[in-house]
Order: structure tokens, then C-alpha cells, then sequence
């Protein structure tokens, strides 16, 4: 491997959590969607879930994380081409706000499959 591909695979992954440090740092919705992961994971080890509910949890929460950060990006890009008001603009963003919106929502069901019965049992 030459040191221009080894220095790009480096700068790749720098910039990669330049990005996320970034993310976190600046976006309200992504906060909260880290601080909700964060219980989910306590709940999970609380309740002592399996192997394959651990593997749906994190998959779920990455889920979750890489949407709003796609969601987020998007938002930045439309609102650099589209600095006017445009109803393509606010389309391309509302759609994006969607996915979130529909893994967001998915996530909670699936919250509700793993731990509902658990909580069901301690009462």
C-alpha cells in the first residue's frame, strides 16, 4: 500500500468522525436519539436480553443514528443549492424528515416487542 492510499484511508476515518463528533455536537433530534439509546441499552442489560434482542437493539439504534445523520446532511445540501424558499427543497427535506420519522417509529415497536413482556412480568 502507498502512503497517499494509507494517508486517504486515515483521513477517510478522521473525517468520518469529524463528522459524527460533529453531528452530535450540533444536532438537537440526534441528542435525544442517543440519550434514548443509551436507556434502551441500560433496560437491556436490566432485563438481561438475549443475543439475537441485543443484535435487533443495536442494529435498530444504528438504525436510528445513521438516518438522522443522513436526514441531517440532506437538510444541509438542500438548504446550500436551495438558499430561496423552493417547494422541492422543502419536499426533499420534509421526505427525509419522514425516514426518520419511519425508522423512529419502527424502533419504538420493536422496543415494545422486547421489553414489553419483560415489564409485564415484574408486575
Amino acid at each position: 500500500m502507498n502512503a497517499n492510499k494509507k494517508n486517504g484511508f486515515r483521513a477517510a476515518f478522521g473525517n468520518a468522525f469529524t463528522g459524527f463528533d460533529y453531528a452530535i455536537r450540533s444536532e438537537r433530534n440526534l441528542k435525544i436519539h442517543l440519550t434514548i439509546a443509551a436507556l434502551v441499552i441500560l433496560a437491556g442489560l436490566f432485563f438481561r436480553i438475549s443475543a439475537i434482542e441485543w443484535c435487533v437493539i443495536f442494529l435498530t439504534i444504528g438504525a436510528v443514528i445513521v438516518t438522522e445523520m443522513i436526514n441531517t446532511a440532506i437538510e444541509y445540501t438542500v438548504d446550500l443549492a436551495s438558499p430561496e424558499k423552493h417547494e422541492l427543497a422543502r419536499n426533499a427535506k420534509d421526505i427525509s424528515a419522514g425516514a426518520v420519522l419511519a425508522i423512529a417509529s419502527s424502533s419504538v415497536v420493536i422496543g415494545l416487542i422486547i421489553f414489553l413482556p419483560k415489564l409485564i412480568a415484574l408486575f
